[in-house]
């Protein structure tokens, strides 16, 4: 039907505009939109602000497999990478498939008319409207955008400073000279301290406990020795070939030889603190990838400490007082601004309320098909990352499988695809979505998650290098793929009759 779309979009962030990059180059004659519900593109590039706002991986692997990242800077700030995303939906004709303002609270899967009813709140006009489309992709990230995590802390009313959370930076912030204390250890503070410890008169970095911190420099100088010697997708393809095998190697080590790998990360902290902190603020008890590794690029965390500007503190709150915080042994913490980075709130399926012929979808009773299928959603992909890697190396692949999907779909006259769990095999045994991961921000949520399976391809197994080969040599034949053909109207409405 002329008013059905072939793919609608979720999202217009980097996985949104990735996406619709790789259908715009192998599924052309697609019809294609992108549903936004904010008034730009970029997702989490244009909505985080805070000071020093960076990436916390490098964008050889972060960036998009055909789009070449051709800064000097390995380590880029928000502003690059936002300015990438959108000169390459610039480049490659995708900007004017997004429709902004268009948030998407329910999708209904019509077996009968097989494909998907979007319900849409429309920011623009204040109304709710509809969209139909054959297949859906979902790639709006993994965290509610409209509020983070925020605990109740005690006192909070008492406080007599300012109360900020990263993901609603306020842009008139003034913290020249001022006292700040930000509460919180993840990838946010760490950012945090050395930028605004540039102007603060001090920063205090309050964490319940340490997190792994690794230093590296900004700059790749073999991605920029490779970049004057070579045409600029070689160079790039062999940097990201470098850096995936790196980032592979290193977390396997952290899985076989978590002992060794623990010594050497500690022995690299020590020798970049020196005298000028307690290593106890940076021993964790956990082992290294159990929870994501906080890059510190250039040494600028410790180089705040050595100024003497910054400090790290390891304690627990008691109460907010009118001056700061007092924590549980006691002491006090002086501060004029409380910044509450105390990380994000994982939202599911980008908060859409899922249906299946006007049913609700209970995601949580659903198997995941290679991470990027529930079992009983018909014609829908989603995105989720790598917690290990770059985001966007798991991003690039499912999409193009996505791509490789739809053309086989096409060469068979096939219309719905549905994952299933194979019949004749023994029954599975449920494992979390993602094991051996012990981040607060994912175990908060993961009994919403769909159920990892013990075997292919029910596992998710957060393997680029495996993945990328799967996903590239895998049939779509496979028992676990089930195809229906286009409905025949008069022969239903003869069984209807």
């Amino acid at each position: 039907m002329s008013d059905i779309l072939d793919v609608v979009i979720i999202g217009a962030g980097l996985s949104g505009v990735g996406a619709a990059c790789h259908l715009k180059r192998n599924c052309p004659k697609r019809k294609v939109a992108i549903l936004e519900a904010r008034e730009r593109s970029g997702g989490t590039w244009d909505l985080f602000r805070y000071p020093g706002i960076r990436s916390d991986s490098d964008m050889h692997t972060l960036g998009y497999s055909f789009k070449p990242w051709e800064a000097s800077k390995a380590i880029a700030d928000g502003p690059s990478i936002l300015s990438y995303v959108r000169e390459t939906a610039q480049e490659y004709g995708v900007e004017s498939l997004i429709r902004y303002q268009q948030k998407v609270s329910q999708a209904n899967w019509d077996s009968h008319e097989q494909c998907w009813e979007l319900t849409i709140e429309d920011g623009a006009n204040d109304t709710q409207t509809s969209l139909k489309t054959r297949f859906l992709h979902l790639c709006a990230g993994y965290y509610n955008y409209s509020h983070g995590h925020q605990p109740d802390f005690p006192g909070r009313e008492d406080f007599q400073g300012e109360f900020v959370h990263p993901q609603f930076w306020p842009e008139d912030l003034d913290y020249v000279n001022k006292r700040v204390l930000i509460i919180g250890s993840g990838a946010t503070a760490m950012t945090l301290v050395p930028s605004m410890a540039e102007k603060a008169a001090e920063v205090v970095m309050l964490q319940r406990s340490p997190t792994w911190v690794v230093s590296r420099p900004s700059t790749d100088r073999i991605a920029n020795f490779l970049r004057a010697v070579l045409p600029k997708d070689w160079a790039y393809n062999l940097t990201r070939w470098k850096n995936t095998r790196m980032q592979h190697w290193l977390y396997k080590k952290t899985r076989n030889k978590p002992e060794k790998v623990r010594q050497m990360l500690l022995d690299q902290t020590r020798k970049e603190l020196g005298d000028a902190g307690n290593m106890a603020d940076f021993t964790p008890q956990y082992d290294p990838w159990d929870q994501r590794l906080c890059l510190v690029p250039d040494s600028d965390l410790f180089g705040a400490i050595h100024s003497g500007k910054a400090r790290v503190v390891t304690s627990q709150i008691d109460t907010l007082t009118p001056e700061g915080v007092r924590l549980v042994d006691g002491s006090e913490i002086a501060a004029d601004i409380i910044v509450s980075a105390t990380g994000l709130e994982l939202e599911l399926m980008g908060g859409i309320d899922l249906q299946v012929d006007g049913e609700a979808f209970d995601i949580a009773s659903s198997w995941s098909y290679r991470g990027m299928m529930c079992t009983g959603l018909p014609n829908m992909v989603s995105v989720f990352g790598y917690i290990n890697a770059s985001w966007t190396l798991r991003a690039d692949i499912v999409s193009q499988w996505m791509c490789r999907l739809l053309a086989h779909m096409e060469s068979t006259g096939e219309t719905v695809v549905t994952a299933a769990v194979e019949e004749d095999l023994p029954p599975m045994e449920p494992r979390p979505w993602i094991d051996n991961f012990s981040a607060g921000y994912m175990q908060r949520v993961m009994h919403l998650f769909p159920k990892q399976g013990d075997r292919t391809p029910w596992v998710n197994s957060q393997n680029y290098l495996r993945e990328k080969r799967e996903f590239e040599e895998m049939s779509f034949t496979e028992a676990a793929l089930r195809y229906e053909s286009p409905r025949n109207a008069e022969r239903d409405a003869q069984q209807a009759a």
